[in-house]
């Protein structure tokens, strides 16, 4: 095998055509060795690994500098740059991230990147710094997989020109996004595609930049001749090049938005492996894009926004299909889903936008500008939000709270039960007085026959759900249910807790707090995400000239990748049982 003795891209300069081909095959068995029993991005890498092996076989890398967008087709890369054995060998799969990441190759990877649209733009700053330096080596931005709908990525293409030296920009063109393109910059590659690149009209050229066409973007002699033409080039210039999403795995190629990412799979036949026990299990998200199709035929003005990610909502092309009109997919590009609700909301429509809440982290100025100061009655469903949620460093998604409590005029709501998220979407989608966030719960979904408000309109007003002395449990969200059982183990040690559902995340209910003075000593606080700048702290600030303790639990700030949900809990006090020990060791 040739990959075995990849150790370097220097190891890829002197193969043959011939024995690049080998290479790349043996490449495309890491990748789906490590994606059907690890999971991860499949289509797109192997879309990607002739490209990739061509372009290690030409370029003189790590002298030269490449930048991958997004992340979702770097696997081929990173076996070509001394991890193969995190594709090779089951044992270390989880040696190797599946991102872009300097932390574990500071040699090969350029920056830390998992959000979409990003490395043309990163590029252009290894491109002016090299200039200014007075380098000579190239720089490679390589975007794909429906990332030029971004506008990052318009604002790099267009910096690209500007600077106007070296920058080798590879688009990566599979005719599909995560599942299929949206924009209007699409229709152009198709018609540079069905003229062979040839048409007068052309966006990249238009932008002040040389273009290329490679027609068949998985033919490696094709790639090394178009590589090696634009090796060195003195000015900016794209390389497209026509590749097919999940080329060499027929189960990929057959169904290219199933096979975008995956969960482990049988290669033999592309079915998911089983998992757990194989029981029925509900997904919160899933159940909220159940909901929204059923509110969309009984509401001719209700539209449902997406950003790319369909699937978060369990939205099948299908299901699209039957939205019609009343389903809008942006494309990946989070802050026109957000400018459009706000237009949509203002022009009498009433818009409901749902993604990951790692996602909304990439549209803070239009949720202010757009959406807040104007006032406009649109409904956000934040997705994910949790330390259940994804934890890849670039995909952190429990930052929300910090980020979205804080703008001025935005209604954050946490449902704790699936029977309150329906009463405060329901209640989100028919008032015209307020822009509203919902925090979609991540973990198990929880049922309740409780009788929930059907109006929140008199905002920030909490519930307190038992009425105790002492110590008051304030449990945000999904987080409620563990502050029920930290009551419930109060009460054992002979403490009759009060426990509240804030409900409001962005907001306190002061007379509530201020009531809680007479009879209790402490006040606890259980929030399913950053303790910096969240909700407890909030709560701290309230009581700060009293003498009511506080005791804020949350995720410490920080940086973290990969990690295990229990540690994490453990590391974070966060374990029922370390709440009573904390509140007991308080208040004794």
């Amino acid at each position: 095998m040739y990959i075995e003795k990849i150790k370097a891209p220097k190891d890829v300069k002197n193969l043959s055509i011939e024995q690049l081909e080998t290479l790349a095959d043996e490449v495309r068995d890491g990748i789906l060795n490590r994606v059907s029993n690890h999971g991860g991005h499949v289509g797109p890498n192997l879309g990607i690994t002739e490209a990739t092996v061509a372009l290690v076989h030409v370029f003189d890398i790590p002298e030269d500098k490449v930048v991958f967008d997004v992340s979702h087709q770097i696997y081929p890369y990173k076996m070509l740059t001394g991890r193969a054995f995190g594709y090779l060998d089951e044992e270390r799969f989880d040696e190797v991230s599946g991102y872009s990441s300097p932390s574990e190759s500071p040699v090969y990877d350029e920056f830390e990147i998992g959000h979409t649209s990003t490395s043309v733009a990163l590029a252009t700053g290894l491109q002016k710094a090299r200039d200014m330096k007075g380098g000579k080596e190239n720089v490679i931005a390589v975007i794909g997989d429906g990332s030029l709908s971004g506008g990052e990525a318009f604002e790099g293409l267009d910096m690209a020109a500007e600077i106007g030296t070296n920058i080798i920009i590879i688009v990566n063109d599979n005719e599909m996004s995560i599942a299929e393109n949206h924009g209007g910059i699409y229709r152009n590659l198709k018609l540079l595609r069905e003229t062979n690149g040839k048409a007068e009209l052309n966006f990249f050229k238009a932008m002040g930049l040389d273009y290329i066409y490679v027609a068949d973007g998985n033919d490696i002699n094709s790639l090394v001749s178009a590589f090696e033409s634009v090796k060195d080039i003195d000015r900016p210039i794209v390389v497209h090049i026509h590749t097919e999403k999940g080329h060499g795995f027929k189960p990929a190629v057959e169904n290219k938005e199933r096979f975008h990412w995956s969960m482990p799979f049988e290669l033999e036949t592309g079915n998911l492996k089983p998992m757990g026990d194989g029981g029925a299990y509900e997904y919160f998200p899933h159940l909220v894009g159940k909901y929204l199709v059923e509110k969309i035929k009984n509401d001719p003005l209700l539209v449902s926004v997406s950003s790319a990610v369909p699937a978060s909502l369990g939205f099948n092309p299908e299901t699209r299909k039957q939205l019609g009109a009343q389903y809008v997919d942006v494309g990946i590009a989070e802050e026109e889903a957000v400018a459009l609700i706000s237009g949509i909301a203002k022009g009498g429509a009433r818009p409901v936008y749902s993604t990951y809440a790692t996602f909304i982290q990439r549209t803070y100025d239009q949720l202010a500008q757009d959406l807040c100061v104007n006032g406009n009655p649109a409904v956000i469903n934040v997705i994910g939000a949790s330390v259940h949620g994804m934890n890849d460093i670039t995909h952190i998604c429990f930052f929300d709270i910090p980020m979205l409590s804080h703008i001025p005029n935005l209604v954050y709501l946490a449902p704790t039960t699936w029977e309150e998220f329906v009463a405060m979407e329901d209640w989100a989608i028919a008032q015209t007085e307020y822009p509203v966030a919902v925090r979609i719960p991540e973990a198990l979904v929880a049922h309740s026959d409780e009788a929930y408000d059907t109006d929140y309109s008199r905002l920030n007003t909490f519930k307190m759900a038992k009425k105790g002395d002492t110590v008051a449990v304030i449990a945000l969200g999904d987080f409620y249910q563990k502050g029920e059982k930290v009551v419930s183990m109060l009460a054992d040690k002979g403490i009759d807790a009060t426990l509240i559902n804030p409900r409001f995340v962005s907001g306190l209910d002061e007379e509530m707090l201020e009531s809680l003075k007479t009879d209790h000593k402490l006040v606890i606080t259980l929030e399913d995400g950053s303790i910096d700048g969240g909700f407890g702290e909030r709560i701290s600030r309230f009581y700060g000239s009293s003498d009511m303790k506080t005791i804020n639990f949350g995720v410490r700030k920080a940086l973290y990748d990969r990690y295990d949900v229990n540690k994490l809990l453990l590391d974070n006090h966060l374990t029922e049982e370390q709440i009573v020990e904390d509140v007991l060791s308080v208040i004794k």
